[in-house]
């Protein structure tokens, strides 16, 4: 999805790749579709593509390495996921010639590697994709430096009396469900992000529930500077992202790096990446999840705090790693 029309996680993840790569030493470039001739030894594709894809970087000499962000299908039940499998039945009957073809899953199989941001994605890609096992590494996000010196005193600050929501306005994220809750548990809660589109009508619905909260709800659009952002977690009294589906939330990721106390849905992502160390709230109805908001937000200051998150630094000597073990062996 090009950044111009969807900003979000995904942009963040791909420029924060390539900027990590590039500190350690190893030259990346984008690839310039409309260019026929570009040098490189490996094609790291991020989001899902037709199988075509891989076939013709192979067939160029390109190692083809896959990442892809199971958001939907992570935050299925196995009674959702069910539906899936009889597809995936109907897959081996076939040899992939109609079903894994029609829905990208071929890419899977052709890839060199796969990259996986939780151990729960690798387990869904092994059950509904089928690629190879060996091929599947697990590397998570990373979060800037900025946010670890947060967590680390360098950046002074004070917890406040706000918890702190980052995400965009959209239905996925349930911001405005959150605001909703927030209202009728009286809870200070600042939204910080920005909308696909400002005559969304989710959108506009959220902008009439901040305006009725009272001051209850505060929201002043998007932070893009990421040591005020910084700093807006490090004093926050805790983060909330109540969020129907996640692959691996940065917002969250920052959040725990500053020191942050979390409360998230409780989704298979949150519980792998977090386990007992953030609180858990089921998806649930504006006046259920009021209850568990307010709790959350008197028990913050003696919540236990998430461990420390990998630096995109990190990230990235584990990515090379994984491209210096496919070089050798080709």
């Amino acid at each position: 999805m090009p950044f111009s029309l969807a900003h979000g996680g995904g942009a963040i993840q791909i420029q924060q790749t390539m900027a990590a790569l590039q500190a350690i030493g190893i030259d990346v470039r984008p690839l310039h579709w409309w260019e026929p001739h570009q040098p490189g030894d490996i094609l790291h594709v991020f989001g899902r593509v037709h199988g075509q894809y891989a076939s013709l970087a192979k067939g160029k000499g390109l190692t083809f390495v896959f990442s892809d962000l199971l958001t939907q299908q992570g935050s299925r039940t196995w009674l959702q996921r069910i539906p899936h499998f009889f597809l995936r039945q109907v897959d081996r009957a076939t040899r992939g010639r109609i079903i894994a073809a029609q829905f990208g899953w071929t890419t899977y199989r052709m890839a060199d590697a796969v990259i996986a941001l939780t151990p729960w994605e690798r387990i869904l890609m092994i059950e509904m994709f089928g690629p190879r096992p060996d091929r599947i590494h697990v590397v998570p996000n990373g979060v800037e430096e900025v946010f670890l010196k947060a967590e680390s005193g360098k950046l002074k600050a004070e917890r406040g009396e706000w918890l702190v929501c980052t995400a965009t306005v959209t239905e996925r994220k349930r911001v405005l469900e959150l605001a909703e809750a927030a209202t009728v548990a009286r809870t200070p809660v600042w939204i910080i992000g920005k909308p696909y589109s400002e005559s969304d009508p989710y959108y506009r619905r959220f902008q009439q529930v901040v305006g009725s909260s009272g001051g209850v709800v505060r929201y002043e659009g998007g932070i893009s500077d990421r040591a005020r952002m910084a700093e807006i977690y490090q004093s926050a009294r805790g983060f909330v992202l109540l969020s129907t589906m996640e692959s691996l939330s940065l917002s969250a990721l920052e959040a725990a790096a500053a020191g942050c106390p979390l409360l998230l849905s409780d989704l298979p992502w949150a519980r792998c990446t977090f386990e007992q160390r953030a609180s858990y709230c089921p998806i649930a109805s504006p006046v259920a999840t009021a209850s568990l908001l307010k709790a959350f937000y008197d028990d913050a200051p003696g919540r236990p705090l998430p461990d420390r998150p990998a630096t995109w630094r990190e990230v990235a000597v584990q990515l090379k790693g994984i491209y210096e073990g496919l070089l050798a062996s080709r």
